[in-house]
């Protein structure tokens, strides 16, 4: 059985993932506020579809890719959202960086309409988005994972199940504080460098040999802080 796949939320990220998706064959269509979001997604295979509430009636599996908490909470539970529209079997996996409080209230409404919810929040940036490259962290029951994976093949590269819902944002929460302690530390040690005259590029080159490395000094500096672009790529 082909899965009839929505995605709410065109951004960067949830675009890269609805597109990745279009461009293996799936069945995606797709919401947004902004038009141009809509825009981009119908150029590169997505469906788009001018109501929420019209793709919430329609999908086998719904992807949330959105810019917190409280905007799930809104989606799903709100009026005009997934607790109303959504129909028995719909399974629910949500892509943003939430909370697990978040993730196990929302679950837990919807199931009582049948409905599953997964928290599956990534890592990879848009690139790995665009790409099918990004990594999945996933808190869900056995079997929601199973009838999901397809699509979440689909649209990743990596994909670990950590435990039931929540389980994932916990992950997650744990991933971005690691990021942030690498940041600054490699900016520290990039400027310890710079005081004693060493290029920061040789520096990074050095440190990527070596133990220090990290996804700071692999991707964030080299691509958009030594440039001071500034820009993680995120809407």
């Amino acid at each position: 059985m082909t899965l009839k796949t929505g995605v709410i939320g065109l951004g960067n990220m949830g675009g890269g993932m609805a597109a990745m998706l279009a461009s293996k064959g799936f069945d995606v269509s797709g919401f947004d506020l902004s038009s141009a979001a809509l825009a981009q997604a119908e150029s590169k295979g997505v469906k788009p579809v001018a109501e929420r509430k019209q793709l919430i009636q329609s999908v086998d599996i719904l992807i949330l890719s959105l810019p917190k908490a409280e905007h799930v909470e809104s989606v799903c539970l709100g009026a005009g959202g997934i607790s109303e529209f959504g129909r028995e079997g719909l399974i629910v996996v949500d892509t943003t960086t939430s909370t697990p409080e978040m993730s196990r209230k929302v679950a837990a409404e919807l199931a009582k309409t049948g409905i599953a919810f997964i928290d599956a929040p990534v890592s990879g940036g848009p690139k790995g988005a665009a790409t099918g490259t990004m990594s999945m962290v996933i808190g869900a029951e056995d079997a929601d994972l199973a009838r999901a994976m397809p699509v979440l093949e689909g649209m990743s590269g990596t994909r670990v199940h950590v435990g039931q819902c929540g389980a994932g944002n916990v992950a997650k929460i744990a991933n971005n504080m690691l990021a942030a302690c690498h940041l600054i530390s490699t900016a520290e040690a990039v400027a310890m460098a710079a005081r004693a005259a060493r290029d920061p590029e040789k520096l990074l080159q050095g440190l990527n040999a070596g133990s220090g490395r990290s996804g700071a000094t692999q991707v964030m500096f080299p691509t958009w802080v030594l440039n001071k672009a500034y820009d993680s790529g995120f809407t």
